[in-house]
């Protein structure tokens, strides 16, 4: 499922901060803060995109460079706090 998850969180940074440049080699841990990928109004963004895609609520001691600061990261995080789908 990380995988997926990496995907959908790619899928949204490179419309939404990167342009559509599909070309940008966006590693998976590589910092988008330091590389100026997103901002302080792009980590609200990206909040909103986490919740409303995952079905996450984040508390303000989520909303962290330890959380939110690489694909990585970002994806560990989710994936953490996805509910699983039992079936």
């Amino acid at each position: 499922m990380t995988q997926a998850i990496k995907e959908k969180v790619k899928t949204f940074i490179i419309e939404n901060f990167l342009f559509g440049d599909s070309s940008y080699d966006l590693a998976d841990t590589a910092s988008l803060i330091e590389n100026d990928i997103i901002d302080s109004t792009g980590v609200l963004e990206l909040v909103a995109f986490i919740e409303d895609q995952f079905g996450i609520v984040m508390a303000d001691a989520d909303i962290v460079p330890a959380n939110l600061d690489s694909l990585a990261r970002i994806s560990a995080f989710i994936e953490a706090k996805a509910v699983p789908v039992t079936a």
